[in-house]
């Protein structure tokens, strides 16, 4: 693997990590995208690490740039999300466009000039629904053409290539879906709603009217049922929960400092909020051991499409998602408790606040009732998997 001359790749993301962190109050404050963090992503090198060495990346594991998420994360989970969101979309291309003339020249040039690539899966009508579509794609001759009413972007006002999906043509039915990429000289964006939240604000995710004309090819051969099944599942759930995790890690940090100025002032006497550190550290390990098993099962299956697509493997990745959005909440509810009115204030050593109302957004990204749903559902077919081994 091919890395900046005399630096880990752990070493790079802390450089980013450092500069997310002096920026992250007021990225969250203003609600505006953490652009001091992408450009050092881009300094670094790191919106090209997934890409194969012979297209110029550096053929990084999962589990390396899940590592990379938490590792930003812990400074500022808008970066580390706009970070783990960029290689969710990566990964579709390296699972599925390596094989692929256009997409591998597209893969060499994200490479080459740090492209930042943004996702439109959701859209007006659908109700969040990813494996449904209302717009559909317009081929003629060799060029294709695309409207479609995105209801959010991630940082799609700053991206340098979108990845969307729409159904594969205007007979298909709502399933029969693709996935194109346009970039960004190829569609215009006409915004439709203003992305004011309670956490997440720096991932800027507005709606837009997205209008788009490129060449045909640029559509990715597989339907896009192999690409979500094969890539998304897997990638997004558990790179976001790398990201969650480093949340929650930099909230029992700021917890543990507090504890232990505390135990300075009094010497002999353990603080109040010891034992509740001792708790918040057990759950963290959990949403650790949890994600690290997922990236295992994730590496262990990727050499077979039919184990990506299989029952088992979706059940697995769902639970990975499902317990560490809920079990991040959890932690980071403790350390408030813990440092208390310190960490209930803004621009204090010990707020926890924006970490709080970040943690917030894990449970709806993807909603947990609907991926609680589709569990449910496969679990009426195929039987729990038990073992400790795999």
């Amino acid at each position: 693997m091919t890395m900046t001359v005399g630096t880990s790749l752990a070493e790079r993301a802390q450089r980013v990590s450092a500069v997310a962190a002096v920026h992250a109050d007021d990225v969250d404050a203003k609600g505006r995208f953490p652009r001091e963090a992408v450009d050092a992503m881009i300094a670094e090198r790191l919106l090209s690490i997934q890409i194969p060495a012979a297209l110029g990346g550096e053929d990084c594991s999962l589990s390396e740039i899940a590592e990379a998420c938490s590792l930003i994360g812990q400074s500022c989970s808008a970066a580390a999300m706009v970070f783990a969101m960029h290689h969710i979309k990566l990964s579709s291309l390296v699972s599925h466009g390596a094989g692929d003339t256009w997409h591998s020249a597209f893969m060499r040039r994200v490479s080459d000039e740090q492209l930042l690539l943004a996702s439109a899966t959701t859209e007006g009508g659908i109700g969040g629904n990813l494996r449904n579509s209302i717009c559909a794609i317009e081929i003629d001759g060799d060029t294709c053409r695309l409207t479609k009413d995105a209801t959010v972007i991630s940082y799609g006002a700053h991206a340098d290539a979108i990845l969307i999906t729409s159904r594969a043509h205007a007979d298909a039915a709502s399933t029969d879906q693709v996935m194109t990429v346009f970039t960004k000289d190829q569609y215009t964006l006409e915004q439709t709603h203003v992305w004011d939240t309670l956490g997440m604000r720096g991932t800027c995710s507005d709606g837009w009217l997205f209008k788009g004309e490129a060449p045909k090819e640029q559509i990715l051969p597989k339907p896009f049922a192999e690409i979500a099944a094969q890539s998304m599942l897997a990638t997004s759930h558990l790179l976001w929960s790398a990201v969650w995790y480093g949340i929650a890690v930099n909230a029992v940090s700021r917890a543990q400092a507090f504890v232990r100025a505390a135990a300075r002032k009094s010497p002999g006497v353990t603080p109040p909020g010891a034992l509740r550190l001792a708790e918040a550290s057990n759950l963290l390990q959990l949403v650790k051991s949890n994600t690290i098993a997922g990236l295992r099962e994730y590496e262990a299956a990727k050499a077979d499409p039919d184990r990506l697509s299989s029952m088992g493997f979706a059940v697995a990745m769902n639970n990975v998602k499902i317990a560490s959005s809920e079990t991040i909440l959890a932690i980071i509810n403790q350390a408030m408790l813990i440092v208390g009115i310190m960490g209930y204030k803004n621009g204090t050593p010990f707020s926890i606040g924006r970490h709080l109302r970040d943690a917030h957004s894990a449970q709806l990204m993807i909603s947990n009732d609907r991926i609680l749903g589709n569990t449910s559902n496969l679990l009426l077919v195929h039987k729990q998997d038990t073992s400790l081994i795999g």
